[in-house]
């Protein structure tokens, strides 16, 4: 091999290898916040309107999503002119710069101005978490491009890797005493190498422009391809059926179970990251429609029994079903969409997260809402709310958090029928051809 080759390699390798680190920043993020929602909850929200408390939780993990889905909506159509780089330094930036706005916000004393600077801290870390899904997933198209969702699928494996490193983290703090907001600071870490390897390596164009294609030809795949509205509006359903059940799993299976809820998160996403590195073959055997639509039929009955759970036993037993519904689903849905649209390039892969953000951003404030609902209710108004406490207390927040949880179960199975027609419709043009 040339020196040339070589070096051509090993900035190949660095590449995956960041891409890897920015999936991980972002997975690690996603457990800090799981991690934190109950602190936030307790020294601040209640503070501030005990009666709406949870449903504040909800709006700033929401203001996530909302960072996520404008990030991806405006960068994956500029990612060709702002360059993977500068999106990954600015990733890098929003969950620095997030991180220390939350920090700051938890040593004010309860207040507006402290809820909204929660507010900003992580919407920051949402368009951080936007800016590397808008670089990562067409770079790994790009250097992979005959291999695209087992790729997709390593990659994102990462992410669950970022949740289990990150749920560990966060229960060794506890465990030690520590005040929760150390989960932040070992937030900024990965953010910080990231920066360092981002400047060192050397990207490619995306697999658009190494096409030939034109800005012009991306935006006319985008309108004559009336089939991706299909996946657009099916990711909508895979990506909430994922990840608003996992930011909020830790608060409602701590209340339903008795146990820190984190462990079937750290548990989920343990099974998700050994299971996405085997997308490659169970791909090939059944089609990338066949796998969603089995996907599908798991997740549901897996979140509907999760929301039953009354113990360590049933929840982890719930978890694995629900783990083996959602383990491809995200990384797969990207991995249809860039090959059957390849000319739509980085737009179309952000418009597929940007599906998923926006959704997920409706759907925890109206968990919590739920959550909210079902608790002054079951206590008889907040006035015997706020009188409440021990075991009392406790049995409200359980009938709350099941209500909650429950209603997600619907989403993924409504999706299974789509799928499946999805299915059989290729296997009937495989034959055919």
């Amino acid at each position: 091999m040339s020196e040339a080759n070589e070096l051509q390699v090993a900035n190949k390798r660095l590449l995956f290898v960041l891409s890897n680190l920015a999936i991980f920043m972002i997975g690690l993020g996603f457990a800090v916040r799981a991690a934190i929602a109950g602190d936030l909850q307790a020294d601040l929200f209640d503070v501030l309107d005990l009666a709406r408390s949870a449903t504040m939780v909800g709006e700033v993990l929401a203001a996530t999503f909302i960072g996520f889905a404008l990030t991806l909506l405006f960068g994956a159509a500029l990612v060709d002119l702002i360059g993977m780089r500068r999106m990954l330094l600015f990733a890098a930036a929003g969950y620095f710069f997030g991180s220390i706005a939350v920090v700051g916000a938890s040593l004010m004393q309860p207040s507006t101005e402290a809820y909204w600077l929660v507010y900003g801290g992580l919407l920051l870390t949402g368009l951080g978490w936007g800016a590397v899904e808008a670089a990562t997933n067409p770079l790994v198209a790009a250097i992979y491009p005959k291999e695209k969702t087992h790729r997709l699928n390593i990659l994102h494996a990462w992410w669950p890797a970022g949740i289990v490193v990150g749920g560990l983290l966060g229960l060794l703090i506890a465990q030690l005493g520590w005040v929760w907001q150390v989960n932040l600071v070992i937030l900024m870490v990965p953010a910080v190498i990231l920066v360092v390897l981002a400047l060192k390596a050397d990207f490619p164009v995306t697999e658009r422009v190494a096409m030939g294609l034109s800005y012009a030809d991306m935006w006319t795949q985008l309108r004559t391809s009336p089939g991706f509205i299909i996946w657009f509006l099916c990711m909508m359903g895979t990506v909430t059926a994922e990840l608003a059940p996992g930011q909020w799993v830790n608060l409602a299976l701590t209340n339903i179970v008795g146990m820190p809820g984190i462990w079937v998160l750290i548990y989920v996403n343990l099974l998700i990251f050994v299971g996405r590195h085997f997308a490659g073959p169970v791909v090939s055997r059944i089609s990338s429609p066949g796998l969603l639509t089995l996907s599908c039929a798991l997740a549901a009955p897996g979140l509907y029994l999760l929301a039953l759970a009354d113990s360590p036993l049933t929840a982890f037993a719930a978890a694995t079903i629900w783990a083996l519904g959602i383990c491809y689903m995200y990384p797969t849905m990207l991995g249809c969409v860039a090959e059957r649209y390849p000319a739509g390039g980085a737009l179309m892969l952000g418009l597929m997260g940007f599906a998923g953000g926006l959704a997920t951003q409706f759907v925890l404030p109206y968990m919590g809402a739920i959550f909210d609902s079902a608790k002054i209710s079951a206590a008889g108004g907040v006035d015997a709310l706020r009188g409440m406490d021990g075991e009392e207390l406790a049995t409200i927040i359980r009938v709350a958090s099941v209500e909650s949880f429950q209603v997600v179960a619907v989403i993924p199975l409504a999706l299974v029928p789509v799928f499946a027609i999805l299915w059989l419709r290729e296997r009937s043009l495989q034959k055919a051809v």
